[in-house]
């Protein structure tokens, strides 16, 4: 997936930006507070709908302005049709366009466009809780799995239904019908979740291998959100009925599935500290990403904010080169090209310099068999 052109309009301090991104490595550099994360969040709203750092309401749009706009070019994979999509987005509403013609639900339009989004809150995929690990299972397959979100929307319906039922007190034969839609709706979405949860197993272990080798070999298992091992989610649901009642809400099934991730040399989850957390984050996301690759036939946009301060340089080496490697089109946000970053990943990437809300072009770091330059001098245009 190669996005072509990026423009954002009344973001956070943007006021009106536009970019056009390489390939390969896209660096955007320019001091604290300038608006390269901004960037990013841009991008990570067209695809999820929502920012990295909170709801669109709480800040997002430009202070004085009514909402914010993106609006973004891509070409999905080789040989297929560019594609556009544009959403306006007021923090109470919103409005989207996908190829010309207006989207009905956030969700059709952020089908369209995968980016993987690695980010200092990223270490909340195994430090934080389920919701964000039950999010990203469910990220995967609405992008790999075409008929996934009709199933989520499914289930989400009918536990929405069950849980009104259960605060108004209500039970008898509405609550014996609403437990039969859940436990039906349950069953193609657990399945699917624990399977894709197999699936990015081999992944993440090649990837754990190179980019995170001391913590060992990778182990992924799935927590279905009820003791499966001994009942039917039907059954489940009877048993927990009464405290459902008295709690208003339902305790048991999907929706409090969870995963959990042990390393050979660091079992416990729970023990790793914030550093290896943002190392495992990032490895099980790009065994995501490398998952919608072989399925789609693209990877996906990977989206890394300030790398350099959430990774030590080794690990920063092991994940650019592993990217250059994949092929994949990466935007990258820093304060500055760091010196022990390798000279092959850096040939031939863009730059971008934000400054005060704006973003300026400032050609490649490096033209691919030009001498080697001093990554803080002026001759690398940075």
């Amino acid at each position: 997936m190669l996005i072509t052109r990026l423009d954002l309009r009344q973001l956070r301090n943007l006021d009106t930006v536009s970019l056009a991104p390489g390939p390969g490595l896209n660096l955007l550099l320019g001091d604290n507070g300038a608006g390269k994360t901004s960037v990013l969040e841009g991008l990570h709203l067209m695809a999820y709908g929502r920012s990295f750092r909170g709801r669109v309401r709480d800040g997002l749009v430009r202070r004085g302005s009514d909402a914010l706009e993106v609006y973004a070019e891509w070409l999905p994979a080789p040989g297929e049709r560019p594609r556009r999509a544009g959403l306006r987005h007021a923090g109470a509403s919103w409005e989207g366009r996908l190829d010309g013609a207006t989207v009905p639900q956030l969700g059709d339009l952020c089908a369209a466009l995968m980016v993987v989004t690695f980010e200092p809150g990223s270490h909340a995929l195994v430090s934080g809780s389920s919701e964000v690990r039950r999010r990203f299972l469910d990220w995967g397959l609405f992008h790999v799995e075409q008929d996934f979100l009709g199933q989520w929307r499914r289930y989400a319906r009918a536990l929405k239904q069950r849980n009104a039922l259960l605060k108004s007190g209500a039970g008898g034969a509405q609550l014996d019908a609403w437990d039969v839609e859940l436990a039906d709706a349950a069953a193609p979405l657990d399945r699917r979740r624990e399977q894709y949860l197999l699936r990015l197993q081999a992944a993440l272990q090649r990837i754990a291998a190179r980019l995170a080798p001391s913590l060992g070999a990778p182990q992924l298992t799935f927590q279905p959100g009820w003791r499966r091992a001994d009942l039917s989610l039907a059954d489940a649901l009877l048993v927990a009925r009464e405290r459902d009642r008295n709690l208003g809400y339902t305790t048991v099934g999907p929706h409090r599935a969870d995963w959990r991730i042990a390393f050979a040399d660091n079992p416990d989850q729970s023990l790793l500290s914030r550093g290896q957390a943002k190392q495992a984050a990032l490895c099980c996301l790009l065994a995501q990403a490398e998952d919608c690759a072989a399925v789609a036939g693209a990877w996906p946009v990977i989206a890394l904010d300030d790398l350099a301060s959430e990774l030590d340089r080794h690990h920063q080496q092991h994940v650019l080169a592993h990217l250059a490697e994949a092929g994949a089109q990466v935007l990258l946000t820093g304060t500055e090209v760091p010196p022990h970053w390798p000279e092959a990943v850096l040939a031939n990437a863009s730059v971008f310099h934000v400054e005060q809300g704006r973003v300026v072009p400032a050609g490649v770091v490096r033209p691919e068999g030009a001498p080697p330059v001093d990554p803080a001098g002026p001759g690398c245009g940075v």
